[in-house]
């Protein structure tokens, strides 16, 4: 319970990112930015932040998988469930890195 507390914050961070960036969809070609460049990076950010403040984990990865998966029935279609696994490799990434430059402080 403690490391999913631990995990809160960054997770609602994420969330905004999945429910409330597809209302600045306009079109396709934002459509494409968001999916593709904007959620990708807020997700690299938050998970290596995450992985700098408290080490690796690979539930918080998985939460932002499970998080993503409303959205593709709510604002888009299945050809976005692609992005399940893309967002949740982008996480793993970031997590790992993260956790290196946290072992690099302790």
């Amino acid at each position: 319970m403690e490391k999913f507390r631990k995990m809160l914050i960054y997770l609602i961070i994420i969330i905004l990112a999945f429910y409330l960036a597809p209302f600045l969809i306009i079109d396709t070609g934002s459509g494409m930015f968001i999916l593709l460049i904007a959620i990708p990076i807020i997700c690299l950010i938050v998970s290596l932040i995450y992985g700098m403040k408290n080490s690796f984990n690979w539930l918080f990865s998985l939460f932002v998988m499970l998080l993503f998966i409303p959205t593709i029935f709510i604002f888009y279609n299945d050809s976005a469930a692609i992005y399940i696994l893309a967002y949740g490799i982008i996480s793993v990434i970031g997590n790992f890195i993260g956790s290196l430059l946290f072992e690099k402080n302790q």
